[in-house]
């Protein structure tokens, strides 16, 4: 098994480019999760590799096979949509060996493979049902079913977890991963949710405007984005971003001590808000704006001068208040800085 493996995937609607010379690799057995915002060309990826749509140009190999004009059902592909897709007049059962009846599997391969299937998503109780008596989350596993029965070498899920409720969409992210690690599946995952993308991805593809931006581990990403999108699109809460001006290594806007080894230069500045800290001794002197209790953390907001900067801090929330002066410590080694210009990353 080797995977999936696009090279300078192309496709444009109406002269308007979807995607745009997209290379992007899924090695077998990894979860790869797709993710950008809405319309940056995430779904049609799926499509494209599923047989729905053909792209303008470029090759997709899955498993050595160039499968780049096959019809959708000479694919070894399952494409799981956002809306589950379900037959309501059907039966779970049903729906689940709809796929194998059109591959005209016998009756008795039909029973054992729906059986197999069914245990493992703990749908074996629920074979006699309809769409209708099922919660959200039994619908999504007899999607999830109705793709696993064909055998696939590769899993294309959809948003699947968008119409679900928050504690619904983290026991099933849970639930797919242990799944796609149960089974060795190789699976791609798209969605616009960072929280998804992080917790579930092997590797994570960042998508923008139809081109990949930066492909990674989730630290990788994280840790080290390669420009002002991708670092701006990941983290809660998002990233401090602003422009400053770095006179002698040290910022003329916010007095950040950078060192000498950064040129004089402006600079776009970016700071996560957990490696901001208030601190008696620190360099930067602010005011909290507001602070926001979410139980396990404090999201403050401070204006520092012409900055307004969030930090992730503990402690009782009764602690900060609104007006109050506090002097920050910022790290200075986890700082990124950016191209004002082009938004690229500069000394990564």
């Amino acid at each position: 098994m080797s995977g999936l493996k696009i090279e300078k995937l192309t496709k444009s609607f109406d002269g308007h480019v979807i995607l745009d010379d997209i290379n992007i690799e899924a090695r077998a057995g990894e979860l790869l999760v797709v993710l950008g915002p809405s319309g940056c060309g995430k779904s049609t990826l799926l499509r494209l590799i599923s047989g729905l749509e053909t792209p303008d140009r470029g090759t997709i190999i899955l498993d050595g096979r160039d499968i780049t004009g096959l019809e959708p059902q000479k694919r070894k592909t399952a494409l799981v949509f956002q809306n589950y897709a379900l037959y309501p007049h059907m039966t779970v059962f049903d729906n689940m060996a709809f796929p194998l009846r059109v591959a005209h599997a016998s009756k008795s391969e039909m029973k054992r493979i729906i059986d197999e299937t069914a245990r493992l998503l703990e749908l074996d109780q629920l074979l006699d049902r309809r769409p209708a008596q099922l919660s959200g989350g039994q619908r999504q596993r007899v999607a999830l079913g109705r793709g696993l029965v064909r055998q696939p070498s590769i899993f294309l899920l959809d948003e699947p977890l968008s119409n679900l409720d928050a504690a619904l969409r983290l026991k099933m992210r849970q639930e797919i991963v242990a799944l796609q690690k149960r089974v060795g599946i190789t699976m791609i995952y798209v969605t616009h949710d960072q929280v998804e993308a992080l917790t579930m991805a092997d590797r994570m593809a960042v998508v923008r405007d139809g081109r990949i931006h930066q492909c990674g581990t989730p630290m990788e990403i994280y840790n080290d984005p390669c420009d002002r999108f991708v670092a701006g699109f990941i983290g809660t809460p998002p990233i401090n971003l602003f422009t400053d001006e770095i006179r002698g290594g040290r910022g003329q806007t916010l007095p950040i001590p950078y060192g000498g080894s950064i040129p004089d230069g402006r600079y776009e500045i970016g700071i996560r808000p957990e490696y901001i800290m208030p601190d008696p001794e620190g360099d930067v002197a602010a005011e909290i704006m507001s602070a926001e209790y979410i139980g396990a953390a404090i999201h403050l907001k401070v204006r520092a001068g012409e900055v307004v900067l969030t930090l992730t801090v503990g402690g009782r929330p009764d602690l900060y208040k609104n007006g109050q002066p506090v002097r920050l410590a910022i790290d200075t080694d986890r700082i990124f800085l950016f191209s004002p210009d082009s938004g690229e990353r500069l000394s990564r």
